[in-house]
């Protein structure tokens, strides 16, 4: 690598197409959000990114701004790994009529809005109908996104290198409906019955469409790979650790309430 860095372009807004702008790498300051963003606008031209953590959680901006400059330095003397990410094309059709592509990260997903009620959501694999649920909402997210929206909706977390998505319906109306792991090659639809008004395909948590009775939301493994660069002392399940809390006992996270002592029942009945 060579000894220093030429700033080729800047986006301080999160607007400017970066998919034509000739770079080695991306520097992504901002949160997880923002590397996000920072994917939407790359489109099909993906190239490496380091993110670094302006936010609160930052599971995939792992970098903290004060380490940088270290990272650089490591990044310059080969120090380093890239961690190949899949995506999804989310194609919206009308009928047989494409709209819109967009290409996510994190997951694809149609959620209800107002008037709330109950979505009736068809789901075809390799165009066989797979399930219909009942719920406020479905996702299909892919294992860097299984840390996201979809761990919210009691969805297991899938190493973010395996070749899988997570189908995940949101409060399902039945007891049976569990999430389901399978195949990133697999070809996914989703039909939504009697849509509301403000039904939407939400993408990555941008909105991209609403959703009518004839809408088809098609669902695939991108030919695009975003691939997040990771500098040595960083690792998986450490991450899962440090941003998430995982595999740490409940008392490491207990706080007393306000104006109040932690006090623990040691007799024998409780009285």
């Amino acid at each position: 690598m060579a000894e220093s860095v030429e700033i080729v372009g800047e986006d301080f807004g999160g607007t400017r197409p970066v998919d034509t702008t000739p770079a080695d790498l991306a520097i992504v300051f901002g949160g997880d959000g923002s590397i996000l963003r920072a994917g939407r606008q790359m489109g099909d031209s993906q190239i490496p990114v380091l993110g670094v953590n302006l936010g609160r959680l930052g599971f995939l901006a792992d970098i903290q701004p004060e380490d940088l400059e270290q990272s650089l330095k490591l990044l310059k003397h080969g120090r380093f790994s890239l961690v190949d990410h899949l995506m999804l094309d989310c194609e919206i059709r009308d009928d047989s009529t494409r709209i819109r592509r967009v290409v996510g990260l994190n997951e694809v997903a149609i959620l209800g809005g107002p008037p709330y009620s109950i979505l009736e959501i068809d789901l075809y694999a390799a165009g066989h109908l797979a399930a219909s649920y009942s719920c406020d909402g479905l996702i299909i997210s892919t294992p860097v996104g299984s840390t996201a929206h979809n761990l919210s909706a009691g969805g297991p977390i899938v190493r973010k290198n395996l070749s899988a998505v997570v189908i995940s319906p949101i409060s399902p109306h039945t007891l049976t409906v569990r999430p389901v792991v399978d195949s990133a090659d697999q070809v996914f639809e989703m039909r939504v019955g009697q849509p509301s008004r403000s039904t939407s395909v939400v993408v990555d948590g941008h909105t991209v469409s609403n959703v009518t009775p004839t809408t088809i939301v098609r669902v695939s493994r991108s030919k695009n790979i975003f691939r997040l660069i990771e500098v040595e002392g960083r690792d998986y399940y450490r991450t899962l650790r440090e941003k998430l809390g995982w595999g740490v006992g409940f008392t490491d996270h207990r706080q007393e309430l306000p104006g109040r002592a932690a006090t623990r029942d040691t007799s024998e009945n409780g009285e």
